[in-house]
């Protein structure tokens, strides 16, 4: 019983972090490669010798850095992560975290995440590092909001804050379908939570890497493993809320879930390959005045369904 009900559940969130994180870098690579884009390296092992690579560098020393934040920003990054998928329900009776509250423990670590990125960069005493983290502060919030709205529209039909019952909800009909705003949207919240693509402004190249730029050896690694691993959540998290997570017939549910998951993963890498990217004062007129409106008119419409 304590096997089942706490360590696999655990085994399993760990498992998908670490073997997540690589599958995202390789993924990334591979459809990279098939967009034309120049990859030096094989797609399987380059990952892998980076991350080797980065072990044997020293970590990289500000000028009066709060020490203790700058490294301890990555780990808390990389446990927000983890936090969000201990959420992500794997079948009807595998899940790490079944909270009756579940879809509201993820908004929460979306909120987190903003001000774990913040201090990341803050926490350097770095120029570059300092606007990356406003520049995600300056968007942090249209996420959040834009999240909020498109899953309390995913728990209305479940009538409950609960990812297991948001997925029993889908036995007949996913979400996808019923709220098509709600996953593109979602998608969008993605690429932005995780500063990947055309919404990296806080590590983006303008600022030799902002939040990172100073960031070298095992802290890099943990930084760059924690982002991977964020959106390995923010996957799981999606494929539970839209596409019905581990409903599925014939295959044992949590293969189902791995599928929609890698699924999902593609769609934002893919995503993240082919938009353009904006300025940041773009960004927030789009969040702000498109994305949060279109979100608002998903709710109401799933509401009205729900009525």
């Amino acid at each position: 019983m304590i096997w089942r009900e706490l360590i696999l559940p655990v085994i399993v969130v760990l498992a998908a972090l670490g073997i997540g994180a690589y599958v995202v870098a390789v993924l990334d690579r591979l459809i990279a490669g098939t967009l034309g884009m120049p990859q030096t390296g094989s797609a399987w092992q380059a990952p892998l010798a980076r991350g080797a690579w980065l072990l044997t560098q020293t970590a990289n020393a500000t000028e009066a850095p709060d020490w203790r934040a700058w490294r301890l920003a990555p780990a808390l990054y990389l446990a927000l992560a983890a936090t969000g998928l201990a959420v992500v329900p794997w079948s009807e009776t595998l899940v790490a975290t079944d909270l009756a509250t579940s879809v509201v423990l993820w908004g929460s670590v979306e909120a987190l995440a903003t001000v774990v990125i913040f201090l990341h960069g803050w926490s350097a005493n770095a120029l570059f590092a300092l606007i990356g983290a406003y520049r995600y502060v300056a968007l942090g919030l249209s996420y959040i909001l834009v999240s909020m709205f498109v899953l309390i529209g995913v728990a209305l039909p479940a009538e409950s804050l609960q990812f297991t019952q948001v997925v029993v909800s889908q036995a007949e009909l996913w979400n996808v379908i019923r709220q098509p705003l709600g996953l593109p949207l979602l998608l969008i919240v993605g690429l932005g939570m995780t500063f990947w693509g055309p919404l990296n402004l806080a590590d983006s190249a303008d600022l030799a890497g902002g939040t990172a730029s100073e960031v070298s050896g095992p802290p890099r690694l943990v930084w760059d493993l924690a982002r991977a691993a964020m959106l390995v959540a923010f996957s799981g998290v999606a494929a539970s809320a839209f596409l019905g997570g581990w409903l599925g017939p014939w295959l044992p549910g949590p293969l189902w879930l791995v599928l929609k998951m890698l699924a999902v993963l593609a769609m934002l890498l893919l995503l993240g390959r082919l938009l353009p990217r904006l300025p940041p004062e773009r960004c927030v007129i789009l969040m702000w005045v498109v994305l949060l409106p279109l979100a608002f008119v998903d709710l109401v419409w799933a509401g009205a369904a729900a009525l």
